[in-house]
């Protein structure tokens, strides 16, 4: 089976051709950021207008480097949501048009189950049962994974989700947009020690994430030092090391809550060094084993809704074309394949 997989959800355009025989057969990604960075974030009116700019031509040069026609696609997945409504509307009806077009499968693939099962794409993918860690600029969630749309969401944000707490404390630092990226970057260069900052929701029980707290913190503490760049390196440094510290806390308390030893990681978060190397500490003192998709596969892409589209083809699951996208769309929601 081949799959066409179209994502734009936000403000990347991403296109794979997927085949569950050779894997993946090309990846198209493009990135608005140039677009927004004068706008210090996405304004969804441009991103949608440029998803319309740029989908028929990346759909074209991945078929070309996939050497595949549409004659070879089986079906056609697309993000039908969670995100912003005008992009989603740009992909699901290029999406079902293409479906129609070719008397082929439709189906709309849920945003976070394609991060969800991003990793599916690497050599050593992780097998059922997991605790998934989602962390995005949209959304900070922990899922008890037993299948393929067997989900319970233990626990999410309960206002910014984590990377949007580094976006909005990047742009307090003088970053430029997209921040959180460049705020891991500047935290390289500072020294820990400097200052403590407050590990959010820690001190009770639950799952449940809270980093807005944490970001007013982090604007009060600006707010009150000096501004050399090791200062700012030392703020962007502790800011990190607490949301890092929060995410291990709640992945520790998820693992023990439900006996589980796999833990995957995804979302654009998942790319963050220290992240990364905190969870395989945690991992090896835990005897478990941890995940995560390739770094390309980390923020929005092509490739993890193809994956995700192809299970659910393969089950059966077939979507009605008059199907609306939907801009909110609990993940706990989906149905089991």
């Amino acid at each position: 089976m081949r799959i066409l997989g179209i994502e734009t959800s936000c403000d990347e355009t991403g296109i794979a051709v997927y085949d569950d025989e050779q894997g993946l057969l090309s990846h198209e990604l493009y990135s608005q950021v140039k677009l927004h960075a004068d706008y210090g974030g996405v304004v969804p009116e441009l991103a949608s207008r440029d998803h319309v700019r740029k989908i028929i031509p990346l759909i074209e040069k991945a078929l070309v480097d996939a050497n595949t026609t549409p004659r070879d696609i089986d079906g056609v997945a697309f993000t039908q949501g969670p995100g912003l409504i005008g992009a989603l509307l740009v992909g699901s009806s290029v999406g079902r048009s293409l479906a129609y077009a070719w008397q082929v499968p439709a189906v709309g693939v849920h945003h976070m189950e394609g991060h969800l099962l991003a990793p599916m794409l690497e050599e050593n993918a992780p097998e059922f049962p997991f605790i998934a860690l989602l962390v995005s600029g949209g959304h900070s969630m922990l899922v008890k994974v037993e299948g393929i749309g067997k989900y319970e969401v233990l626990g999410e944000s309960v206002d910014d989700a984590a990377g949007e707490a580094f976006d909005k404390t990047a742009k307090l630092l003088g970053l430029d947009y997209p921040g959180g990226p460049l705020l891991a970057k500047l935290a390289e260069k500072g020294e820990p020690g400097h200052y403590k900052f407050p590990r959010p929701m820690t001190d009770k029980p639950g799952l449940d994430f809270s980093f807005s707290g944490l970001k007013t913190f982090a604007a009060n503490t600006i707010r009150a030092a000096d501004d050399s760049q090791a200062t700012k390196a030392n703020i962007a440094y502790a800011f990190q090391e607490a949301v890092v510290d929060t995410l291990i806390i709640k992945c520790k308390r998820a693992l023990k809550q439900t006996g589980m030893n796999r833990l995957v990681i995804a979302g654009g978060v998942s790319a963050n060094h220290m992240l990364r190397d905190k969870m395989k500490s945690l991992m090896s003192e835990l005897n478990g084993e941890v995940f995560y998709p390739g770094l390309a596969y980390c923020t929005d892409n092509g490739a993890m809704i193809a994956y995700a589209g192809m299970q659910r083809l393969k089950a059966g699951e077939i979507l009605d074309l008059s199907s609306q996208a939907k801009p909110r769309w609990p993940l706990d929601t989906l149905t089991a394949v």
